[in-house]
């Protein structure tokens, strides 16, 4: 099954490139000490003469790990979790610019990411002269981690293991 994140990476990936910034996807030269590397980074300078590194995480904002940092409000699950990958990556950061961004399941996104992609949105208007670009791109991240919430809703409900049960319906989503 593809992970939430593999097709938000795919996203903003796609994004960059709308922007008319060249990008490479999980970048070989790029390696943590542990072994693993960021989502991507951009092939030229993006912000203060130093190429971009990202890495995109989700995280489900009900896991039982969560729930108590769940009640301090809305983004401060993706907060922590944003922090913890800055730490992780901290090894890069004398080289590259570093951009985390994490997405809650049930919406909120971290504060830098925010930014990030609304600023990322405008490089988008300036290409295609679009005002709405920004608002575009939020709603797709909305839209796409909507689709894996259904899917994984869906996936709970199913009562095959119940066979005195009544199944859930089959959902048919449009296109």
């Amino acid at each position: 099954m593809v992970q939430t994140s593999h097709v938000l990476n795919d996203l903003v990936t796609r994004v960059f490139v709308a922007a008319g910034v060249p990008v490479a996807k999980e970048p070989l030269g790029l390696v943590r000490q542990d072994g693993k590397r960021p989502d991507g980074v951009t092939l030229i300078p993006f912000t203060s003469g130093m190429s971009l590194t990202w890495d995109v995480t989700v995280v489900c904002t009900t896991a039982d790990s969560y729930i108590d940092l769940c009640l301090q409000g809305p983004g401060s699950v993706a907060e922590m979790a944003a922090s913890r990958k800055e730490t992780k990556y901290a090894t890069l950061q004398s080289h590259y610019n570093f951009q985390t961004i994490t997405v809650e399941t049930l919406g909120p996104v971290n504060e830098s990411a925010n930014s990030f992609l609304y600023d990322l949105g405008r490089r988008i208007l300036f290409v295609s002269g679009e005002d709405r670009e920004p608002q575009f791109l939020f709603q797709r991240i909305s839209v796409t981690t909507q689709r894996f919430n259904a899917v994984l809703l869906h996936d709970d409900f199913l009562l095959s293991d119940h066979p005195g049960l009544v199944s859930a319906p089959d959902f048919k989503f449009l296109h």
